[in-house]
């Protein structure tokens, strides 16, 4: 019998990625991420959100915009558009992955899970036109392409590291704060949707239903939850100093709070100015980045150092395994 190889299989029998291809193409997975919150925002903000009334097709008739449908139609078919871009970065991580040697098979896995959350995240926001933009759906719209953000973060590290165990690069007690940070910030995404689920900028007209409570209320305990944050980052940062931590950890540490000062900058900012729409543009930015800040460093925490060819147990010959078997008979 002949084995029939996979498409995945047959393109990894012919190519296999440089170490640079391979970061490169997870790194567009984390760009691409990035730029459909951002845009998925813009849609809102705008007033797009119905552009395209219904799901998949643009109208009940078209696949795609009609001129009818104006600019409203455009921005929200343009937002649909990027998320076949996003789903092409998100190929070639996997191509990427499944076609180094020797394979990689646990960051093939990884990178097959940004596959299905692109899919059902789609599914997802077609829900969300098809109810007429129910906040709750939204919500649930942002918060999976969080998800899917968080493991385009997790694979594009695994690229610049080995498949070996992970090694501890710091104390216990210091990783256990880093898994705090990250699921405080995740209860700040979180209660950042209930801000604007119950907010202004409803996404279409003001028939839009929303959330049942005043956002100026959602505003303040999102900014309770950011504060939690703030200071929990503000203690890994002296922590790590006084472990002695590596210098690449401590800077993610930096980073996370020069995100997190221009997102609260952005944030009051924004609350006392009445949610204009460009800074709620920026404040949605930085949230992705904010993100990505805070799950580096957890990541920089452990390490998973590249085999070296020594490391690597070598192939048995033909010789060996022919006197194997004879010696088992």
């Amino acid at each position: 019998m002949v084995a029939v190889l996979t498409p995945l299989a047959l393109i990894a029998k012919r190519w296999t990625p440089t170490p640079r291809t391979l970061q490169r193409a997870a790194m567009s997975a984390v760009v691409m991420s990035v730029l459909i919150v951002v845009t998925g925002g813009a849609v809102r903000l705008t007033g797009s959100g119905l552009g395209c009334d219904t799901w998949p097709k643009c109208t009940a008739d078209s696949l795609i915009v009609t001129p009818e449908q104006g600019f409203h139609g455009y921005v929200e078919f343009g937002n649909r558009m990027l998320t076949y871009v996003l789903s092409a970065a998100v190929g070639w991580a996997i191509i990427a992955a499944r076609s180094t040697k020797p394979w990689r098979r646990s960051l093939t896995r990884t990178a097959w899970i940004m596959f299905w959350l692109v899919m059902s995240n789609a599914v997802l926001g077609g829900i969300s036109v098809r109810t007429g933009l129910n906040p709750w759906t939204v919500a649930g719209h942002f918060l999976a392409a969080n998800v899917l953000l968080a493991v385009a973060v997790v694979v594009w590290q695994r690229t610049r590291e080995g498949d070996t165990p992970p090694k501890p690069r710091v104390p216990g007690p210091v990783r256990k704060l880093s898994w705090a940070i990250v699921a405080t910030t995740g209860v700040l995404l979180v209660l950042g949707t209930s801000v604007t689920g119950s907010g202004k900028h409803a996404g279409d007209s003001s028939d839009v239903p929303r959330m049942p409570w005043d956002w100026t209320d959602a505003a303040h305990i999102h900014a309770i939850a950011a504060w939690a944050v703030c200071a929990l980052a503000i203690a890994m940062w002296f922590v790590l100093r006084m472990v002695d931590a590596p210098d690449d950890t401590r800077a993610r540490s930096r980073d996370l709070l020069i995100v997190l000062v221009a997102q609260g900058a952005v944030g009051y900012v924004q609350f006392f100015t009445q949610v204009p729409e460009i800074l709620v543009a920026v404040h949605m930015l930085l949230s992705s980045l904010m993100w990505i800040a805070v799950v580096r460093l957890a990541l920089s925490l452990r390490e998973r150092p590249v085999e070296t060819p020594d490391e690597v147990p070598a192939p048995q010959s033909d010789s060996s395994t022919d006197n194997s078997v004879v010696s088992a008979v």
